[in-house]
């Protein structure tokens, strides 16, 4: 049964010289190399076919007339310039292996530094087993065009030269029959070319599902198992995998088929020169020598047009992965500081929100019109239902996404017109799903930043409550977090955040659900430690639970995206409005007994 190819983005379907071109800038670097590389590749290239001609000179020459001073001395010559062509072709290998894994080197480095300044929208539409697939085995393909294919096609290019020159150096009769079977070739490598092309885009292609896929299903694997979807899965699986395998099949098909192709027009040229060739050696026109160069230059003549196929092959292989890889380097998708933008200082007076409305599509708005200022040293809490547009706060303020309209300013600067990674140094977030990297504890706190000391991350643990178990771990705070801190509780991972957090000593900081996952007693040792470390620091807390926001200097209340109350906690139960409702729904049975 055929399987359809997955949907991703369309690509072009021929050899794109202006994509050989953006592969070569990656080579300028090491372009005195790779002139080297290819110099040397001529020189080899010239060596093949010189050694049929120096056996015929033998044969003709010297054997036949029984000279074997001269004899010894082109026999020489041959073994000369055997060694000098290996060792040519060792050295070029060598060279070009280097210079193949430094450029993707390069390039990868490029593709890293591009992920992360991408909006986080683009990491939104895109599957992150694409992306990684785009960045690790899309540019390994590359490589052996690096490596490989590139000075090798130079090489057989000259190679051919070479071959025809000799041809018909020795004998412009023989070299005609010899090439007489061209056309069929390079008819056949013009549909085995096309062919192969189109396979193998289809094969990155599925590729990149299976690595999505697989991302998807690992990280999601609790679900999976939880919801008995394992059978279902895998047949999904099972169709990204056979359609993968056909194409491979496709692919094995078609060299199949041209192979044995050009083995059949290579022995069909051989047996056109032996029957042209049969009455001139009998009248002396054509000797003997001359002929069996002609039969080794007939068979080296054919050995690169396979090669040429084989790394255009490579090439078309390239192609598909570079489409991609250029794909992602072409993306625009990135929140760009304004050219004068300015280094964020302490902050001094308010962050301040003017008639914001932000949607993430720009088409459906999850903030109208809000407007809010958070004075130096303020807490505010923001509360409201699931889809309010409370976290959407946090993202535009930290220039995750870029808000439509309105005005966000701090200390009556425009955040737009402050540098991103300015802006940020400034700010600490603690969010409700943790993240830990597959690092010491102590690096998860202080994230490689210098500033901050063993006795800082240990000082920050403490007021969170987190050093007790930090020292109960294995190696305390040199104990080693496994991926996404799968080892540690979810209260333990969001304390380790929280002394990240601290740690960093922010001007203003922010807890976006950051109790939720907690027990009650953790929750209460956090309060306890926050009531002295905001002192003299905004913070903005964002909760369901309107325990942890009652002593917020102001609270705001979202609904549907728009500002529908603000005030203290004691304001709003007395405006008895939304607030008050919340409040009475997530309390009924204490006020209840009360």
């Amino acid at each position: 049964m055929s399987k359809a190819s997955p949907p991703l983005e369309k690509l072009g379907s021929k050899v794109d010289l202006s994509l050989i071109q953006r592969l070569l800038v990656f080579l300028h670097p090491y372009k005195k190399l790779v002139i080297v590389a290819i110099l040397l590749n001529v020189a080899a290239a010239n060596l093949g076919p010189l050694r049929p001609y120096l056996l015929s000179l033998a044969i003709d020459d010297y054997i036949s007339l029984g000279d074997t001073e001269g004899l010894t001395i082109v026999a020489f010559m041959i073994l000369g310039a055997l060694l000098l062509q290996g060792l040519l072709q060792y050295s070029v290998d060598l060279l070009m292996q280097w210079v193949g894994q430094h450029t993707i080197n390069d390039m990868r480095i490029h593709l890293f530094e591009i992920l992360q300044r991408l909006k986080l929208r683009y990491f939104d539409q895109n599957p992150l087993g694409r992306l990684i697939t785009r960045v690790t085995s899309d540019v390994e393909v590359l490589k052996d065009f690096f490596a490989d294919s590139f000075v090798k096609i130079i090489s057989n290019v000259f190679t051919l030269f070479f071959i025809v020159l000799y041809m018909f150096f020795i004998s412009w009769q023989l070299a005609l029959a010899a090439i007489i079977g061209l056309p069929l070739m390079l008819i056949a490598t013009a549909i085995f070319r096309r062919k192969v092309r189109a396979a193998y885009r289809e094969i990155r292609r599925y590729v990149a599902s299976m690595n999505a896929f697989l991302n998807e299903n690992i990280t999601g694997i609790s679900i999976v198992q939880l919801f008995t979807q394992e059978k279902r899965q895998k047949a999904k699986f099972d169709d990204l995998n056979s359609g993968h395998t056909d194409m491979q099949i496709r692919t094995v098909f078609y060299y199949a088929t041209f192979f044995p192709v050009v083995e059949f027009v290579g022995t069909l040229t051989l047996a056109i020169m032996l029957w042209y060739s049969a009455s001139s050696i009998l009248d002396g026109s054509i000797k003997a020598g001359t002929l069996i160069a002609f039969m080794q230059l007939g068979e080296m003549f054919f050995r690169p047009i396979r090669e040429l196929s084989e790394k255009y092959n490579n090439l078309q292989n390239a192609m598909a992965s570079s489409e991609r890889v250029f794909t992602l380097m072409d993306e625009d998708s990135f929140i760009e500081d304004r050219p004068k933008a300015l280094e964020m200082p302490p902050l001094r007076n308010a962050i301040s929100f003017q008639n914001v409305s932000f949607a993430y599509d720009g088409i459906n708005p999850v903030l109208r019109n809000v407007s809010f200022t958070v004075n130096k040293g303020e807490t505010l809490a923001i509360v409201g239902a699931t889809g309010a547009g409370k976290s959407s706060v946090i993202n535009i303020l930290s220039r995750f996404y870029e808000y439509q309209e309105g005005h966000i300013s701090i200390d009556g600067v425009d955040v737009r017109n402050i540098r991103q990674k300015s802006l940020r140094s400034r700010l600490a977030v603690v969010l409700q799903d943790v993240f830990l990297f597959s690092r010491s504890v102590a690096d998860n706190i202080s994230l490689g930043n210098e500033r901050i000391g063993n006795d800082q991350i240990i000082a920050a643990a403490k007021a969170v409550g987190a050093h007790a178990f930090i020292e109960k771990l294995p190696e305390g705070y040199d104990t080693q977090v496994q991926e996404r801190g799968s080892t540690l509780s979810v209260g333990q991972r969001q304390l380790i955040a929280f002394s990240r957090a601290l740690a960093a000593d922010p001007d203003i900081l922010i807890l976006d659900e950051a109790t939720s996952s907690v027990d009650t007693a953790t929750e209460q040792l956090i309060e306890e430690a926050i009531s002295t470390l905001l002192a003299g620091r905004t913070s903005i807390v964002i909760a369901h639970r309107l325990s942890t926001v009652q002593r917020a200097d102001k609270i705001l209340v979202l609904h549907r995206g728009c500002l529908y109350e603000q005030g203290s906690h004691q304001e709003l139960l007395d405006k008895d409005g939304l607030y008050a409702r919340l409040y009475k729904l997530q309390y009924k049975d204490q006020i209840a007994v009360d």
